[in-house]
């Protein structure tokens, strides 16, 4: 009797325990759900919803994505245009100052072409009036000789742009300053430009640059075997020019210690045998001036009034194929294997020099380049780099010809001028120490 008490009792306080734990997870669930539904709102509602067609929550992340993708990809067209456009308008100019060449030497030839044939003829012409009477300036090319040089003609032919050329000379003793100026020459977007490679490790490693490049040899005579190898190889530039001139090519020659910011062609007259770069350092002794010396024994006379210009740098000149240019590359390249004498000394003799007793003068037109935009490194580092008036002044080259640390210097003024490190410059002295 007390077996089956105790057992109706165990059996009711199991149904109620029973009961109390459905509850409890019921409760539990509810609670569960009221969490999830607090933290993450619309998710049960997109995953309930999809096998339905998607609810309008789900519909506006999907609509906003595309449209998202759209916008991007309408960007990216602009772009792509913009640069399209950038890219024509560039080409547009460098067509039209090509143009601007094409004219303006057209003009001159033209000029230059009349006058011969009244020279020729006989025919006298009056002069006009004050102001308008103006002589011969620029001389007639000569007739390409293609013959003088096939090689050569064939690699000009598809490289010179208006029949014109930048060439540097180089061997393998300055690889690395060839580097600097071939990787700026690039840089600049100067396309006509060719590597005369006097040994064969240096015509290899043009080629391995993708340069365009002409080997040729070219012995050192005795005479100028003692100047040093940088003087030496300078003196064989006006004996390779010759071919160059002869085959009706303009040449701009470089040394290779020349960092190009500009493309130079864009900045010549071309209205004279030759244009070239000046060793001075303000106006007047880049372009001349009046000097007067002193002879206090003269009495009433002693003032004499004398010209002075500094030299035109023979490592950057523009010269064009005409006789008095290529009688000018004769001139130098005789007197250099002759005498133990600086090439560039010898070339501002040839051009400067007047006729005379026992002499006859060259008679070849001249202009001096502008010598804030063909910088020499005088200018830059005693004046450029020191006056706020400069500060945002691009030079077209910079030719580090005053001092001997030239391939330090060439990465200064890459940084000072690529890269706008305005201190770039600072660490060196104003000329040598």
């Amino acid at each position: 009797m007390r077996w089956r008490s105790d057992s109706s009792l165990f059996r009711g306080g199991g149904s109620v325990l029973r009961d109390s734990r459905i509850g409890t997870a019921v409760a539990v669930g509810i609670l569960m759900g009221a969490i999830l539904a607090y933290v993450s709102p619309h998710s049960w509602l997109s995953k309930t919803s999809e096998p339905t067609g998607g609810s309008a929550y789900s519909g506006y992340n999907t609509e906003t994505a595309q449209f998202g993708n759209h916008l991007e990809r309408e960007i990216q067209s602009l772009e792509s245009r913009i640069k399209a456009l950038q890219e024509e308008n560039s080409g547009m100019r460098i067509k039209e100052a090509s143009l601007e060449i094409k004219l303006r030497t057209s003009e001159q030839e033209r000029d230059a072409a009349k006058m011969q044939v009244l020279t020729a003829s006989g025919v006298k012409v009056k002069a006009g009036p004050v102001g308008t009477v103006r002589s011969l300036r620029t001389n007639p090319s000569v007739t390409p000789n293609e013959a003088a040089n096939p090689a050569l003609a064939k690699i000009l032919s598809k490289i010179a742009i208006n029949r014109e050329v930048l060439v540097g000379i180089s061997n393998n003793n300055v690889r690395d300053m060839l580097k600097l100026w071939f990787e700026n020459i690039k840089r600049a977007k100067i396309t006509n430009y060719l590597v005369v490679a006097l040994d064969d490790p240096i015509a290899e490693f043009c080629r391995e640059h993708k340069v365009p490049v002409y080997r040729r040899d070219a012995a050192i005579n005795d005479v100028q075997a003692s100047t040093g190898d940088n003087h030496a190889v300078s003196g064989l530039k006006f004996q390779l020019l010759r071919d160059f001139l002869v085959l009706g090519y303009s040449v701009l020659l470089s040394d290779v210690d020349i960092v190009y910011l500009q493309n130079p062609f864009q900045h010549l007259h071309r209205d004279c045998d030759v244009e070239s770069m000046s060793d001075g350092f303000d106006n007047i002794t880049a372009y001349g001036y009046n000097d007067v010396t002193d002879d206090p024994s003269m009495g009433w006379a002693r003032y004499a009034h004398t010209f002075h210009i500094w030299m035109f740098n023979s490592g950057l000149f523009y010269i064009r194929p005409t006789l008095p240019s290529i009688e000018l590359l004769d001139r130098v390249t005789t007197r250099v294997t002759k005498e133990k004498a600086w090439d560039q000394a010898v070339f501002n003799e040839e051009l400067f020099f007047p006729s005379r007793p026992g002499y006859e003068g060259l008679h070849a037109s001249k202009r001096v380049l502008d010598y804030l935009l063909f910088l020499n490194s005088k200018v830059l580092f005693k004046t450029i780099r020191k006056d706020e008036r400069y500060a945002s002044h691009k030079p077209v080259t910079v030719h580090v010809n005053y001092h001997p640390d030239k391939y330090e210097r060439m990465l200064a003024i890459i940084d000072y001028y690529v890269h706008g490190k305005k201190a770039a410059l600072d660490p060196f002295p104003d000329g040598t120490v």
